[in-house]
């Protein structure tokens, strides 16, 4: 057994950085509390992790080209387990912020390197196998984050789910340098450091901008100015990628409709089905008085439907048009959010949501497993790494801005429902605190008619955050049913010359 000693190494990397993601989740509201967080600080905790994901993971796979992707990896696992450790220390919100962002730095180079170690490693039926349980981890790591999270939170206190983490990396470590061969690329071309700076710039300032438009609002000049420094910078990284001599990204791939499609579905996807569960378990712990392992495992439905229809997709879906799997995977996910909306009333507890995470989970698990095959067969061969790449980055930026704009949507919803009267109680309620104002209330009628006010304050956020997330997906379903045309058909290949490029009708299988 020795032979898969390095599928070990690289998915215990994999599974780390992804829960990572989701891991955080249920353990906000103890945050809040210990670090008195206000509700923008919790929403860059989530943030600044897929932020930093999503900005450096193509400049990280061109990296591990040239200096190897074995030692890239090794050294994304320490910084890594080093930021881990830091953001369990954290005496405040700013320090935990901090090290999260490099936290992410480290999941870029250990994400930008998994796939790339798998196919320098095997060949044939055991580089299927290697890719097939990777894949299976990756979904496993989403649908844990929460329940894990929340038995650490629970029983050791929420800096245990930075601490798990180091004896995961040492041990990593130590498998991948006994394991892990190197590879490199002989072909690698230059880092592309403007383009970098000018992507990490630009998203930075958007997502900004939405986290503080609930305090700022829509037309304030630092909303504004934000807003326009985040466009002046992503026009700098068009100007830079089409001018450098080695872009991170070359930009003729947006020639390709259905590439533009899965970059579109990627971002959309992300941000409609998981970036609102955030606020979700904000409500579910500080209203509704659930621990974090309950909140956790109210989560479970979507991340375990998607990890079983994925598993199911990938099978019987293969041959099926991207457009409707794709298309079909978005609009359900769309549509699970505006269930859950319809569903939700003030006094409802979390059984409201199940049937809407259920079909939410469906649809994400319906539309992944085509994502990354239509993405390569959507560009030459020689543009399949900067594609997956591309699309991965797509992802991470849609989690990210989604955590932005339906943080605004809940902030507005929620004080919209606490009407005039209860508008002071807005910033206790975002940051968690609405089961201590409850405790700390006189008994009797005035603490009912309080739970009643923050009933109705949540019910109005959360619907209104869903209802958004359910546009989400339903605009990605419309521009992939608009992109990708008809249910076969050659797709046009934008890269440096004319290559062939696969069928949509008939996807790679992945």
């Amino acid at each position: 057994m020795r032979k898969w000693l390095p599928l070990t190494a690289v998915c215990l990397g994999a599974f780390m950085l992804l829960i990572d993601v989701t891991i955080v989740t249920v353990a906000l509201p103890d945050m809040a509390g210990d670090m008195h967080a206000d509700f923008a600080g919790l929403q860059w905790v989530m943030d600044v992790y897929a932020l930093a994901l999503a900005a450096l993971l193509l400049g990280a796979g061109s990296l591990a080209d040239r200096i190897g992707r074995r030692r890239l990896y090794l050294g994304g696992l320490g910084v890594f387990a080093a930021a881990s450790l830091a953001c369990g220390l954290a005496t405040g919100p700013a320090a935990l912020i901090a090290f999260r962002a490099v936290q992410g730095v480290g999941a870029a180079a250990m994400m930008a390197t998994t796939m790339a170690l798998l196919s320098a490693t095997y060949q044939g039926r055991d580089r299927g196998v290697a890719f097939g349980v990777w894949g299976a981890v990756n979904g496993a790591a989403a649908a844990a984050g929460p329940v894990v999270g929340g038995l650490l939170t629970e029983h050791f206190g929420w800096r245990w789910i930075f601490y798990i983490n180091l004896p995961l990396c040492a041990l990593a470590v130590l498998v991948t340098l006994r394991a892990v061969a190197e590879s490199r690329d002989p072909q690698a071309k230059g880092l592309d450091l403007p383009g970098m700076a000018a992507f990490t710039a630009g998203a930075g300032a958007v997502t900004y901008a939405l986290i503080r438009v609930g305090e700022n609002g829509w037309t304030s000049l630092t909303t504004l100015g934000l807003l326009g420094l985040g466009a002046a910078a992503f026009a700098v990284f068009v100007l830079v990628e089409l001018r450098g001599s080695h872009p991170m990204l070359d930009l003729a791939l947006f020639r390709s409709r259905p590439f533009v499609a899965v970059m579109v579905a990627g971002l959309l996807l992300s941000g409609a089905a998981f970036s609102y569960l955030m606020y979700v378990s904000l409500w579910l712990q500080s209203a509704e008085g659930m621990s974090p392992v309950g909140a956790g495992l109210a989560l479970v439905p979507m991340s375990a439907a998607a990890l079983v229809v994925a598993a199911v997709a990938g099978r019987l879906l293969h041959g099926a048009p991207p457009r409707l799997t794709i298309g079909g995977g978005l609009l359900l996910a769309g549509a699970g959010a505006l269930l859950q909306a319809w569903m939700l009333d003030p006094g409802d507890s979390w059984p409201a949501l199940v049937p809407g995470l259920l079909l939410t989970g469906v649809g994400v698990g319906t539309g992944i497993s085509a994502l990354a095959a239509t993405a390569m067969g959507a560009v030459a061969p020689a543009r399949a790494g900067m594609a997956g790449g591309a699309l991965n980055s797509a992802r991470q930026l849609g989690t990210a801005l989604g955590i932005a704009v339906l943080g605004a949507v809940f902030h507005s919803g929620l004080r919209s429902g606490l009407g005039e009267a209860g508008r002071e109680l807005s910033e206790p309620l975002l940051s968690g605190g609405a089961g201590r104002l409850l405790a700390e209330a006189p008994a009797g009628a005035a603490r009912e008619n309080l739970a009643g006010l923050v009933d109705a304050a949540f019910a109005s956020g959360l619907r209104d955050t869903f209802l958004v997330s359910g546009a989400m997906g339903l605009a990605g379903a419309l521009a992939v049913f608009l992109l990708i045309r008809g249910t076969s058909g050659k797709a046009a290949v934008p890269s440096q010359g004319t290559a062939p490029v696969a069928d949509l009708a008939e996807p790679v299988r992945s």
